[in-house]
């Protein structure tokens, strides 16, 4: 099959939904510096904010709510969707598109109906189970799907049959030498080279009870030599940190660059974000998940695959508190031995191809 001249990506609302449409953009530019990348995104998603620094053509589109139940909202849903579709349906016909590939978020059905009614291919990425309602709609226009994890068709019905690739991760991500990177990393941040790191990060909105206690357990970890590196999280309230540490502890609101936390680490405390299981895995950091609880469950489905596997630890939000990481976390880090077991298992359950298996995936689908 020759090459792509136009694609269009729809991925919208979250970081999990774009950084895999980025890094699969990334991919596509890769193999062929010709095609045309064209990304459907809503006025207020933050894909206005990581698209176009990014490099690539965001196109805006009116997307609205899927509502999950039978109310006002869906009876005026067709007209809606029909007019957001209209317009996802002009953006495919100006850049001629060959096949239109999401990744989730409302921006997608959209692009999922205007691409149908051309009998445009469509392929569909999912990385949750359940998968969200976006991709659930745009199943029923496509057989072409492709997941993140292999517990996935397994644990729903509709995924029985879908392909797993994996997920598309950025190559500074995907090619990391965590030890060849880790001593530029920690002199980055200003940590020893000497003493072990805990990377601490709560997703992309951060969590107030993972900061909690880690703060809580700052005296004690500090006393047995333990560094910390602390994403707080942008939009949360800064926890305060006591002062006279004898090692470093680093907080940062944000980080961009996951990769440089990931390579001055020895041992991570995160949510378990279908992102973060992803990219942790792939790079073999062991890695102690606490997922968020007020939802589907679906993060505590993403890690324990890789938990089972040996590659992490797994604790309620609600038995997270300073005595627990003082009690766990402690040991854990201080002993070397046991983190490169982790981290063995960890790597072999992820892997690093994932931006590669869904383009061949797409070409597949495209040429049938």
């Amino acid at each position: 099959m020759g090459p792509l001249r136009s694609v269009v990506l729809c991925g919208g609302g979250t970081g999990g939904h774009i950084y895999p449409l980025l890094a699969f953009a990334d991919c596509l530019r890769r193999h062929d510096p010709g095609v045309r990348i064209t990304c459907l995104g809503t006025p207020k998603g933050l894909e206005n904010e990581l698209i176009p620094p990014a490099g690539y053509d965001l196109r805006q589109i009116p997307a609205y709510q899927l509502p999950r139940s039978v109310n006002m909202s869906l009876v005026r849903t067709p007209d809606r969707m029909w007019k957001a579709a209209r317009a996802a349906g002009k953006v495919i016909d100006e850049v001629r598109a060959d096949v239109v590939v999401g990744f989730g978020g409302y921006v997608s059905v959209p692009g999922y109906l205007a691409a149908w009614r051309r009998e445009l291919p469509i392929v569909i990425h999912e990385v949750n189970v359940p998968p969200g309602v976006a991709n659930r709609l745009g199943m029923k226009f496509t057989d072409n799907v492709a997941v993140g994890f292999p517990h996935q068709p397994a644990q729903a019905e509709v995924l029985r049959d879908a392909r797993v690739v994996g997920v598309p991760l950025r190559r500074g991500i995907a090619g990391l030498d965590r030890a060849a990177n880790a001593a530029a990393a920690r002199a980055h941040f200003g940590l020893r080279p000497d003493l072990p790191v805990l990377f601490v990060a709560g997703g992309s909105q951060g969590a107030r009870s993972i900061n909690l206690a880690v703060a809580g357990a700052a005296k004690e970890l500090a006393r047995h030599g333990v560094q910390v590196l602390h994403v707080m999280g942008a939009r949360n309230e800064p926890v305060p940190i006591p002062t006279d540490l004898p090692v470093p502890y680093v907080t940062l609101p944000y980080l961009s660059q996951m990769e440089i936390g990931y390579a001055a680490a020895d041992l991570m405390l995160g949510r378990g974000g279908a992102m973060t299981c992803a990219e942790v895995a792939a790079i073999g950091l062991p890695t102690v998940y606490v997922p968020y609880p007020h939802s589907n469950q679906e993060q505590k489905r993403n890690a324990l695959p890789v938990v089972d596997a040996g590659g992490g630890l797994l604790v309620d939000d609600a038995e997270l508190t300073p005595a627990w990481v003082e009690r766990t976390i402690i040991p854990l880090i201080r002993d070397p031995h046991r983190l490169a077991a982790m981290g063995a298992a960890a790597s072999g359950y992820g892997r690093r191809d994932g931006d590669e298996a869904l383009l061949n995936f797409v070409y597949e689908a495209v040429a049938r």
